[in-house]
């Protein structure tokens, strides 16, 4: 499930998207409101982790998850156009296809550029440290944007007409059968 609508982005999915990839009350900001990564220090994360070795988008959502203990976790609908623009802008670099999974590596452009920028990522890194410290604990961060997109997904459902019953009690059955998975 995508943030991202075909045809017209009106204010609705525009505001769903803002909450949804780092707006105010999105899954950018930790618990107190206060921001986890600014918009550079993202890019700047995935650059230090392909530095590390070539990798591909969820792997780089998960390795972000991980080191910051669930306290936040990109969605693709970020991670995914942020490689592209650093693949634009000659940072990184297809490596190799993996069926459907893109590797990228570090272009010598871009390990000029962590380079070049090392006090930034030595920042950044450090607040990755202290958001991990101060937000571990949390309700894991797959959960969470599960909750979001079965909201989103139900929203736009019912916004586009009347339902029909036998798919209204599919749905029904589906989000019981998880509720009664969440309580075992």
């Amino acid at each position: 499930m995508h943030a991202h609508h075909e045809g017209g982005c009106g204010r609705r999915a525009h505001r769903f998207a803002h909450r949804a990839y780092g707006g105010r009350h999105g899954r950018g900001w930790g618990r107190g409101g206060r921001r986890i990564l600014d918009q550079g220090d993202l890019r700047t994360v995935i650059l230090s982790l392909i530095a590390e070795k070539p990798r591909h988008g969820y792997d780089i959502i998960k390795a972000i998850g991980d080191s910051l203990g669930g306290a936040y976790a990109p969605s693709p609908g970020v991670v995914y156009p942020t490689l592209q623009m650093l693949e634009e802008q000659g940072l990184v670099a297809l490596s190799a296809e993996e069926g459907a999974k893109k590797l990228y590596a570090l272009t010598p452009e871009g390990s000029a550029h962590l380079d070049e920028n090392a006090d930034a990522v030595a920042a950044t890194m450090k607040r990755m440290d202290f958001a991990r410290e101060r937000y571990a604990g949390g309700p894991p961060p797959q959960l969470v944007r599960a909750m979001e997109n079965l909201r989103l997904a139900l929203r736009l459902r019912l916004e586009r007409g009347a339902v029909p019953p036998d798919r209204i009690a599919a749905i029904a059955a589906a989000i019981d059968a998880a509720a009664r998975e969440a309580e075992s």
